[in-house]
């Protein structure tokens, strides 16, 4: 390019024409440029501070380095990004390795950075140190976020790296105190892809479905053992922090030694400081929560027997208040014997005053009675019969007479011929009267005889037949003895026939003695 330079631009002196000198056209300039720096620099690396950060739709980077006076613009393309160790911010100090170019089309120069690095220690705690406080700001380090830890929790997610001692000292640890299930998830804990991983792995614990075949974990643990700053960078990186404040399962971060402090300490919701201090956080000793429900339940069994010792002696005492069971038995057992002494003469008195209205019912019954009453109808039908008989003929002849007259005024033969039709009706008339007549007298009869057979079945002579007898007077049955006492004679009809007997005269002055047996003689 140099002695491009020098063999096509010499200036002319005073008074001479450029005449001879070569023309070039824009773009060879620009490309000479580019040449040219690309050439003398190479890859090179750029300490500073950087200014503006401007991160493009496609994914492009765009931001600048600068010092007290002068200002480099740094590109880092989409595919590059995804490599960078730390993103850059604005106010950090670091530095930067790449290749410088020159962009043609806006006559401009910039380094096309493929790595970006703190500038020592200071810058990444000044950037740490803003972080904290961004995050702070918006609430991820707030106590009431913080959820408490399961009791004893039936898997258990670690996210570490599957290689280190890290994860040995977490199963040997729970093995010790209360085993249970574990669910690692390999992750790299540092370099470039430490913080994407572990992001990713806290997702992906989440995602998983309680109770599937992959069970989700009831705790998380992220794990790393010791290291300089930079190693445990990956743990201070925004992505990560936001995952663990995302995570809807409880999380112990358990990152570096007890000195060693990182954003997800802050954001988790329990801090360990060793990863054998995590899993001792996870679960509890088996043999002394083995040794706290045996106290737990021979205490429970000495308040349960202490408990039914007081009921015991409660009832007890209770109890002596109480009559003896003979006592309060026996009122009720005396009511029964002279209930059950009262029984069999109740229901003899009862079963004898039925009878004793049975027979009241069926003394109009009387077979005499019933045999006078048919006959008294039996009589009345006669004499109806008689009455009625006269008229019959009287009618049938005045009825002859009329025919007789009405056959002497008309013709003969037709007389004839009508006087045989009447008299043929005449007769069918008798006949079935006759017939019907006949026909009544059995089933009246066959009435009779069911009507007497009801009686003889209810009669209360059957009664009398089984020892019992009726007591009358002039009025009618005698059933107290008041109003035998009343009357002036008495008449006792047993099965076989009647009795009549005169009421005993008072002796004057004779007192009543009170006693219930009377007599009748």
């Amino acid at each position: 390019m140099s002695d491009l330079l020098d063999d096509s631009f010499d200036q002319p002196g005073p008074g001479e024409q450029a005449t001879n000198a070569p023309e070039f056209t824009v773009s060879e300039i620009s490309g000479a440029v580019k040449k040219t720096l690309e050439g003398a620099f190479g890859r090179i690396r750029v300490r500073g501070e950087v200014g503006r950060v401007f991160k493009a739709r496609s994914g492009h980077l765009y931001y600048d380095i600068k010092d007290e006076r002068n200002v480099l613009a740094c590109t880092t393309w989409k595919g590059q990004v995804a490599g960078l160790a730390v993103m850059p911010e604005e106010g950090m100090e670091v530095i930067v390795s790449g290749r410088l170019t020159a962009f043609g089309a806006q006559s401009k120069y910039n380094l096309n950075a493929e790595q970006v690095e703190p500038a020592g220690a200071g810058a990444l705690m000044a950037m740490l140190e803003k972080r904290k406080k961004q995050l702070e700001a918006e609430g991820l380090f707030a106590p009431e976020r913080k959820r408490p830890l399961p009791y004893l929790p039936e898997v258990i997610g670690v996210i570490t790296s599957p290689s280190g001692a890290v994860i040995r000292d977490i199963l040997h640890r729970l093995r010790e105190r209360f085993p249970r299930k574990v669910l690692v998830w390999p992750v790299a804990v540092q370099g470039r892809d430490c913080a994407g991983q572990v992001a990713a792995a806290i997702e992906g614990f989440n995602r998983l479905t309680p109770g599937g075949a992959l069970p989700r974990p009831d705790v998380l643990i992220v794990a790393r053992g010791g290291g300089s700053i930079e190693d445990l960078w990956g743990f201070n990186e925004e992505i990560v922090a936001r995952a663990v404040a995302a995570s809807a399962i409880p999380l112990i971060s358990a990152v570096g030694h007890e000195t060693d402090t990182t954003l997800i300490d802050y954001v988790s919701d329990r801090r360990a400081p060793t990863p054998t201090a995590a899993a001792e956080i996870a679960v509890p000793v088996r043999l002394d929560l083995m040794a706290h429900l045996d106290s737990q339940g021979a205490r429970l069994t000495g308040a349960l027997a202490r408990g039914m010792a007081r009921r015991g002696e409660r009832l007890r005492d209770l109890a002596r208040a109480l009559p003896r069971t003979d006592t309060l038995l026996a009122g009720p057992r005396q009511r029964l014997d002279h209930a059950g002494e009262r029984l069999p003469m109740a229901l003899r008195s009862g079963l004898q005053q039925r009878r004793m209205r049975l027979a009241e019912r069926a003394a109009p019954l009387r077979p005499q009675m019933l045999s006078h009453r048919l006959q008294t109808l039996a009589e009345r039908a006669a004499r109806e019969a008689e009455r009625l008989e006269p008229g019959l003929r009287r009618r049938m002849d005045g009825a002859r007479d009329a025919f007789s007259r009405a056959a002497a005024r008309v013709s003969p033969a037709p007389v004839q011929r009508e006087i045989r039709r009447c008299r043929e009706a005449l007769d069918n008339l008798d006949r079935r009267l006759c017939a019907a007549g006949q026909g009544l007298v059995p089933g009246r009869r066959e009435r009779l005889d069911g009507v007497g057979r009801l009686l003889q079945s209810l009669n209360y002579e059957e009664t009398l037949r089984r020892g019992y007898a009726v007591v009358r007077g002039e009025e009618g049955i005698v059933t107290t003895r008041a109003a035998a006492e009343r009357v002036r004679s008495l008449e006792i009809q047993f099965a076989d026939g009647r009795l009549r007997l005169g009421a005993p005269a008072r002796k004057a002055g004779r007192k009543d003695d009170g006693s219930d047996q009377g007599s009748l003689f």
